[in-house]
This record gives structure tokens, C-alpha cells and sequence, in this order.
């Protein structure tokens, strides 16, 4: 405890000093050859609802830890060979300097590269690369239930299950919100069918037959009653929907015209370093 005191006490001296101005003099907590530890490096003094012994615990063991990452920091700089240090010499100027191109291009890629891809650029894009968008699963839009098989009105679920009239759908959705243990409405968004696969009591052991030739589903074990309205589906290794890629396509479209952008503003600043005579090559 009686090395906490003397923290507590610089914790106080800072909180003090730092209302008063930033011409007063930095606070030292410890040194560790000619490297020093100032108070206000020291991340969190006062978390909220810290009491002030445990906010004096914590920074002692802060400081501890710097000291001992310091010795050994210093330790190893005074041993290594001349060869290793050269090396982390070159790793590090390698890379400060891929750090600063990088954040360079990524402000120069917000303030000028056009980031909107428009609809019919995607449709394009599309269109034009068709092998690019085989489906390696299938894939359906479906509603899916699952329910207790002693839930009231179960053949009424059932039939509103099997309709497509969405005055039906908002009953379905009603009843299921009292009683089912999972209701799914994924009629106009395409998913995996495993999502919905790994639901049912039973293995599909061909789930492209199973696909053409089941448009209701029903099964039920001891406990639950599964129900599944396929609206559509479509067959791994043929062409993705539009819609189901539209996504990818987007990414694919931004991350080419990325690449380009960069290759262009690297371009450009050779050719002005050229016209400039900024460089020589000897």
C-alpha cells in the first residue's frame, strides 16, 4: 500500500495541473535509462466508477509493465548484431513507408475516385460475365416453420402455410408469432438451402431432385412440426440470379475501379516527377 500512495498522489497533482493549462510541466512517473514514463501516457487514470485505490492499483501495475517492457526493450537494442538491427532498420522505414502511401491513397481515393455504381453498370457487368456467376449451392426462397406438434388450429397453419396471398401471410405470421419455434419469410429474398436444410428432422439425401419435385414440404417428429412453402429455387452449377450476386458484383466493380485509381494516381505523379525532373535514374 505504500507504494500506491505516491501514485495516488501523482494522479491528483495531474488532474490538478491539467486544468490550469498545457504550458505547465509534464509529470514524470518513471525512467527507465534516459526513456521517461509521463503521467498523462498513462491510459484510463479514472475509469468510470473506478474508487481511487483501485485507479492507483491499476496504474502502479501500468507502470510496472512499462518498466519491464523498457529494460527488456533496451536490453535487446544493446545485444542485437549489427546485422539484425539493420534489418528491423529496413522492416521498419518499409513500412512507415507503405503507411504512408496507403492513408495518402485512401484520402486521395475519398476526395476524388467516384465510389456510386449505378444499376445498369451492375446489370452490365452481369450480363457480360456469366461464367462468373455459377452457383457452387443451391439456393430457394421459401417460408419456413417450425412449430409444436400440439399447437392449436394446426390444419389452419398448414393451409395459410400453402398460400401466396399475403392477406394469408399476415394471418400465418400472427398465429406464428404465439406458437412457433421459428418462423421464417425469406419468399422474396434468395438464401442457401442449407439455412433451411439443417432444420428438418431428416437428411435430404439429393437435394436437387428433392428441389424439382417438392414445392410443399411437411415433416414432423415427436416435438415439432416442420413447414416449408418453396416459391422458387434454383440448382447449383447454373447461372446465380441477378439479385442473389448483385452484391459481389458491386464489391468487384468497386475494388477494379480501386485498383485502377491507384494505378493511375501513381502514373500521374511519375509523369509530373518526369516533366519535373524530380528524379534521376543513374
Amino acid at each position: 500500500m505504500n507504494r500506491i500512495l505516491p501514485i495516488l498522489l501523482i494522479i491528483f497533482i495531474f488532474a490538478g495541473c491539467g486544468r490550469k493549462g498545457s504550458s505547465v510541466k509534464r509529470v514524470e512517473v518513471a525512467a527507465v535509462g534516459n526513456t521517461i514514463l509521463y503521467v498523462d501516457q498513462i491510459p484510463g487514470l479514472f475509469p468510470a466508477g473506478t474508487s481511487k485505490t483501485d485507479s492507483a492499483a491499476s496504474t502502479l501495475n501500468y507502470i510496472n509493465k512499462w518498466v519491464r517492457k523498457e529494460l527488456l526493450l533496451q536490453k535487446a537494442q544493446d545485444n542485437l548484431s549489427s546485422e539484425l538491427s539493420e534489418n528491423i532498420e529496413k522492416q521498419l522505414e518499409e513500412a512507415r513507408s507503405n503507411l504512408v502511401i496507403y492513408q495518402y491513397q485512401r484520402q486521395m481515393m475519398l476526395e476524388r475516385m467516384d465510389t456510386v455504381v449505378s444499376d445498369s453498370e451492375l446489370e452490365n457487368y452481369y450480363n457480360s460475365n456469366p461464367a462468373s456467376f455459377n452457383l457452387s449451392s443451391n439456393i430457394v426462397k421459401a417460408l419456413f416453420i417450425k412449430i409444436p406438434v400440439e399447437t392449436p388450429n394446426i390444419e389452419k397453419i398448414k393451409h395459410l402455410a400453402r398460400s401466396n396471398d399475403q392477406s394469408d401471410l399476415q394471418e400465418l405470421e400472427k398465429i406464428c408469432y404465439q406458437f412457433a419455434e421459428k418462423f421464417d419469410d425469406f419468399g422474396e429474398e434468395w438464401i442457401p438451402f442449407d439455412k433451411i436444410s439443417v432444420e428438418l428432422p431428416s437428411e435430404i439425401d439429393n437435394e436437387e431432385n428433392f428441389l424439382r419435385h417438392t414445392s410443399f414440404y411437411e415433416l414432423s417428429d415427436s416435438s415439432s412440426l416442420c413447414l416449408v412453402n418453396f416459391r422458387d429455387y434454383r440448382i447449383r452449377f447454373t447461372l446465380a440470379p441477378f439479385e442473389y450476386v448483385k452484391d459481389d458484383i458491386k464489391r468487384i466493380i468497386w475494388n477494379n475501379r480501386r485498383i485502377e485509381f491507384f494505378q493511375n494516381l501513381e502514373n500521374g505523379i511519375y509523369n509530373d516527377g518526369l516533366k519535373e525532373n524530380k528524379f534521376k535514374v543513374f
